[in-house]
């Protein structure tokens, strides 16, 4: 028979987000495919877990699967995890897991810490509805196309970043959003020097760039979303102008003049569009 893959939450921060069940796994699998061997080495040492490591990543994911893959099919079972929290949300995994269904092997979660997610229920943001951009590109002229996108997104939006970003990408977001759009940033969750920050874009950039601790350490943006309304009226210009433009011009020219004059998402517009 074949194995199973357990996808396993570990910690983003305090050895105690562990939960018990995932202690078990980590201690009973053959293997854990993990994203960095040094870091989860340190974790289970810390556990007494004596499971095989083996390193999966974005640059060897490909390649590992099938070896995984062939262990599980011979009965083996395997451990996925990631550095922190959660796998798959922003880091690999997603191949090994695809892979693993695709064979008939079960993939089994083993729920727990996601910094997203704990972000989100401190955010005192709206939380029925969210959305989650994980990082942004690491050049401005992307990171404003990609928020660009997403400005009158009316679910609530969350976004990862590092220390070296943290401050431009909140420059963006209050250049592109509007530096009176409400936001939060919560800062190394529950990690000794847990901080989160709430407040108007234009006012978080200014409580950062004044304090360099602040700087430092892994980051959640929780920004909330655009006023429906307001989001609503521009789509609804943004596709009159389209209608009245597509006659005269091709429907990605005339999506992205109808963006520009309404300020409806452009593909949106373009999405609206009746083939040709």
């Amino acid at each position: 028979m074949p194995g199973r893959l357990h996808v396993v939450a570990t910690p983003i921060g305090n050895l105690g987000d562990l939960s018990p069940r995932a202690l078990e796994t980590l201690r009973a699998v053959a293997v854990v495919a993990a994203e960095d061997t040094r870091h989860t080495r340190q974790l289970l040492a810390a556990f007494g877990a004596t499971a095989k490591l083996v390193a999966l990543h974005e640059h060897n994911e490909a390649e590992q699967c099938a070896q995984l893959i062939a262990r599980m099919m011979r009965g083996e079972v395997v451990a996925l995890v990631s550095d922190a929290g959660t796998p798959l949300i922003s880091d690999p995994g997603f191949r090994l897991v695809r892979a693993a269904r695709a064979a008939g092997i079960t993939v089994s979660p083993v729920p727990g810490a996601c910094a997203a997610i704990a972000a989100l229920s401190v955010a005192g943001l709206a939380s029925d509805r969210f959305v989650f951009e994980g990082f942004l590109p690491s050049k401005s002229s992307a990171r404003r196309e990609r928020l660009q996108a997403v400005v009158h997104e009316a679910r609530t939006l969350i976004f990862y970043e590092s220390s070296h970003r943290i401050l431009d990408s909140l420059r963006d977001m209050a250049a592109v959003f509007g530096a009176q759009r409400p936001a939060v940033v919560a800062r190394e969750l529950t990690k000794h020097f847990e901080t989160v920050l709430d407040g108007s874009l234009e006012t978080l950039v200014a409580r950062i760039e004044a304090d360099s601790d602040q700087q430092r350490g892994e980051f959640v943006v929780i920004v909330e979303g655009a006023p429906e309304s307001d989001s609503g009226a521009e789509l609804a210009l943004g596709r009159r102008i389209f209608t009245a433009l597509r006659t005269h011009l091709p429907p990605s020219q005339a999506a992205r003049l109808a963006a520009e004059i309404s300020g409806a998402p452009r593909k949106a517009l373009y999405r609206d569009a009746p083939p040709e």
